[in-house]
């Protein structure tokens, strides 16, 4: 297997490019971009095709366009493989919910490319032991079950507002489509919509009321975040609503290491 180095080596005399090919053209996009860093001189390029000097991110970029080469391929090369980031994610772990933008710039991702034909989605099941063939699939190919209306949010470890239907280190899926806040008489905590909502401390899931007097942010009955009222839309905008969950179940934080309830506030 090739070395970075000897990769970058065999793509350049594959086009045809001599060093002093590379300079010259790095040199002018240094010049487009008003930074030297982009310049690559020869006796770098050497030093990179041979002796395996790492390239900075501004010459990454300039090898990138002049060898016509996807910059996640070279940085593969140097063992930065972008598309490994939906494994690390989860190590982790921000204490306040935000929108999730990680793998935005995946190019490829393992899915199940083949099932067990006895496969029923009527029964519960474990799905590992029904996927007979795991496959890398470019994204490319997976355009076509994209929906916009989507986006994807964590909930905090330090965020109990849902705790314990959706505890901290919860990833949402949200409808962008849904901002509109239902009303109704819910048979189950569960049947209630769950929105999410950007604050100007950060963004929350909780079950909202519109009022007069603002949009009431309603926490869980057993969490020990207090119920809030915001005006609307300048002190809390909602994104969507909350269509889809996935948590990890068994690590729970035990009672006592909970934050006090605090006191709620009084709703006008």
């Amino acid at each position: 297997m090739l070395s970075a180095g000897q990769s970058l080596r065999a793509l350049r005399e594959r086009l045809g490019l001599t060093m002093r090919d590379v300079e010259t053209s790095s040199a002018a996009i240094a010049a487009r971009h008003n930074s030297d860093e982009f310049a690559i001189p020869p006796s770098r390029l050497s030093d990179m095709e041979t002796k395996g000097v790492v390239p900075s991110i501004y010459r990454l970029y300039s090898l990138s366009v002049i060898y016509r080469k996807d910059a996640r391929e070279i940085l593969a090369w140097y063992g930065v493989d972008l598309n490994k980031i939906a494994e690390d994610v989860p190590l982790a772990s921000p204490p306040k919910s935000h929108k999730s933008e990680a793998l935005e710039n995946v190019s490829s991702v393992r899915v199940p490319v083949r099932m067990d034909p006895s496969f029923d989605p009527r029964y519960t099941v474990n799905m590992g032991r029904l996927v007979e063939q795991w496959g890398v699939v470019p994204l490319t190919y997976l355009a076509q079950f994209a929906d916009r209306r989507y986006t994807y949010g964590y909930i905090g470890t330090d965020d109990f507002t849902m705790y314990p239907i959706l505890p901290p280190g919860t990833f949402v899926q949200i409808d962008e489509s849904k901002t509109r806040i239902l009303e109704g008489a819910w048979r189950s905590e569960y049947e209630r919509p769950i929105y999410f909502v950007e604050t100007r401390d950060g963004y929350t899931c909780c079950w909202c009321t519109l009022q007069p007097d603002g949009l009431v942010l309603q926490s869980h009955p057993l969490s020990p975040v207090p119920v809030r009222v915001l005006k609307h839309p300048q002190e809390a905008e909602v994104i969507g609503q909350v269509v889809g969950v996935a948590m990890r179940l068994g690590e729970w934080t035990t009672v006592e290491t909970l934050p006090e309830p605090k006191a709620r506030e009084a709703l006008n």
